[in-house]
């Protein structure tokens, strides 16, 4: 488990990708919810970052801080199943096409079949 969430090696296949990413989301929309309850609700958004306190912010640092790292490691496992560099995870900085190009490449296209230049297959690899 730690390796797959915090390593920054080897192929991971599109259902773990989509699983990691949705476990993130409900994390976080657990963690929100719970930290600023109705106080999300109202139309002031800044008078509700002032009525957390201290210690509620800095949990919601560490979650974000531990998410984009879990998120970086991921798409790059998930580029390195498409037999690319991790470094293309970079292309999710391009306004507008670039998150869409991470999307279909990472989210939709197939990984390469059989081992490549990053591993074994994670399909046969069990």
């Amino acid at each position: 488990m730690q390796s797959l969430l915090f390593s920054f090696q080897g192929r991971v296949n599109r259902a773990k990708f989509w699983l990691v990413h949705l476990a993130m989301w409900i994390v976080t929309a657990v963690l929100f919810g719970t930290i600023f309850g109705g106080a999300a609700m109202t139309s002031d958004p800044a008078a509700a970052f002032e009525s957390v306190g201290m210690v509620p912010g800095l949990v919601l640092a560490v979650v974000y801080v531990l998410m984009v790292w879990i998120g970086l490691a991921i798409g790059v496992k998930r580029w390195h199943d498409r037999n690319k560099s991790g470094w293309w995870i970079l292309i999710a900085l391009v306004p507008v096409i670039g998150g869409l190009w991470y999307l279909i490449e990472c989210g939709f296209l197939p990984g390469t079949a059989g081992p490549n230049t990053y591993g074994p297959d994670p399909l046969t690899a069990i």
